[in-house]
């Protein structure tokens, strides 16, 4: 009975004390579950009033960029209005500018025409007054008059003369033409291009138009330099050097050809090439007439004879190339010095040498027997050998017996068949006798006669030569031609005035 009391008892309090329990921890956990509820609740109120708080933000920045944008564009409103406005203005007042200039311009006009007026009828009272007062002559008066017009109107004069010229060429088309046929004619244009032509070999046509050059630079430039004429035609695959000149053939000929191998063609290129070309030129001559001297047996010659013999390899005569017959006349000495008893050495020498003044006689002024002469003389040859060569044309007379076998010797190679051609002869001292008229003008660096006498092309140096000076030196050196060779065929005469700059990259 006790213990069922106490388990009752027992049962009872382990009930109320889970009661108990139970009722605190219900009630703990309907506290947490508040707290947390309200903790949710703030939180989304929170983040409620951040988002609108954002909003607000954004709203406002919204607000503020339009505003700025709006601001902006009304600036650059105005500033276009601005600038509208000031370009309007500036050019309300260039156009006032321009109507004042040309008021301006109009009354310098005006001034200038009096001017030019009262400068004529001054001009005119001081001719009077200088006649009058120096009692000149009209001509001397006129040759001051002259003067004082060139110093005052250069440019116009140069303008008005060729315009002149221009003209004259324009009406004589027709005119030029016959003149040019009947000069061909005139001068056997056949035998002339026979031994006045050189055709080199191109690789392709196309090198045509790399050979004439951007507006014909390279082609002038290359004419100008060798002296020669450079004829480019629709013959396929060449193109045709002439000139009277064969040395100067020889150097166009050879550097034209390196051109066209190297493949490099511009106006400096081609000065670089023809400069070296003319160099190796100089060292071939001496090996020409060194050859010579070996091949016919003569000894003992001064280095520079031996230069002015290959020298002559260069030069024609009666169409025959003179170092050949130089030799040729040596080979014919020998013999017959030999079968008459005459001293051989002095025979073979002296006709080696008898035309060696035919080197420089386009330079020296003479007959060539007697520069030949001279120059042997002045190189210390013994004077035997000086006085056959001075007589191998009978003038002087022959001394001796070697002079007579020399001048036989001569007559016989020049007199041999298919050599006699003595138009060639006349034609090459008709072209240096234009050369030489030429360059005895003051302020000519160069000069070459061209397209068989036709023209010559003359280079002046600008420092000297002016414009003008150029016009009146072409008008010059025609007249002298015309006076004094009595051609009366045409001759153009070109004076070309080139000023260079130069400056050096380093």
């Amino acid at each position: 009975m006790t213990s069922l009391l106490l388990i009752v008892v027992g049962l009872a309090a382990g009930l109320g004390g889970g009661y108990v329990f139970r009722t605190k921890m219900m009630s703990s956990k309907n506290s947490e579950l508040l707290e947390r509820s309200e903790k949710v609740l703030k939180d989304a109120e929170n983040k409620a009033n951040s988002m609108i708080l954002d909003a607000k933000q954004q709203a406002i920045k919204m607000q503020e960029d339009l505003q700025a944008e709006e601001r902006q564009k009304r600036a650059e409103l105005q500033k276009s209005e601005e600038r509208l406005l000031k370009k309007e203005s500036d050019l309300e007042d260039k156009i006032e500018s321009l109507e004042k200039k040309r008021d301006d311009l109009d009354n310098k006009i005006t001034e200038a025409n009096e001017l030019k007026s009262k400068a004529k009828e001054a001009l005119d009272k001081q001719s009077e007054e200088l006649e009058r007062i120096a009692a000149l002559s009209k001509e001397e008066a006129k040759e001051q008059l002259f003067k004082k017009i060139e110093e005052m109107y250069q440019e116009e004069l140069v303008d008005h003369i060729k315009a002149i010229k221009k003209k004259a060429e324009a009406e004589a088309d027709e005119k030029s033409k016959m003149i040019l046929a009947q000069a061909m004619q005139k001068y056997a244009a056949e035998t002339s291009a026979e031994n006045t032509a050189t055709m080199v070999k191109l690789p392709s046509d196309d090198m045509k138009g790399r050979i004439i050059g951007r507006e014909g630079r390279n082609i002038s430039t290359f004419e100008q330099i060798t002296g020669v004429d450079v004829i480019v035609d629709d013959t396929p695959g060449v193109v045709i050097i002439s000139g009277f000149d064969l040395l100067r053939r020889y150097i166009a000929k050879v550097s034209l050809e390196r051109l066209l191998t190297d493949g490099r063609i511009h106006p400096a290129r081609i000065e670089e090439v023809v400069l070296k070309v003319k160099d190796e030129v100089s060292e071939l001559i001496k090996e020409l007439g060194e050859r010579a001297a070996y091949e016919t047996g003569v000894v003992g010659l001064p280095p520079e004879l031996v230069k002015l013999l290959g020298r002559l390899k260069f030069r024609t005569t009666r169409g025959q190339n003179v170092l050949k017959h130089s030799m040729e006349v040596a080979y014919l000495a020998e013999a017959l010095a030999v079968e008459l008893g005459a001293d051989v050495s002095a025979c073979k020498k002296a006709a080696l040498l008898h035309d060696i003044g035919k080197a420089v006689d386009h330079e020296i002024s003479g007959h060539h027997a007697q520069i030949g002469s001279d120059i042997c003389r002045k190189f210390g040859l013994p004077e035997k050998i000086c006085n056959i060569i001075g007589a191998h044309h009978g003038n002087p007379e022959p001394e001796s017996l070697e002079a007579i076998v020399v001048q036989v010797a001569n007559e016989i190679a020049a007199n041999r068949t298919g050599v006699g051609k003595d138009n060639l002869e006349s034609f090459i001292k008709r072209m240096d006798d234009m050369e030489n008229i030429a360059k005895g003008f003051d302020g000519v660096t160069k000069a070459y006669a061209l397209n068989t006498g036709q023209s010559v092309r003359v280079l002046v140096n600008p420092d000297n030569i002016d414009d003008l000076g150029a016009v009146k030196m072409a008008h010059d050196i025609a007249k002298k031609i015309e006076n004094d060779m009595g051609h009366t065929g045409e001759v153009k005469v070109d004076v070309i005035r080139e000023t260079r700059v130069e400056e050096i990259a380093e």
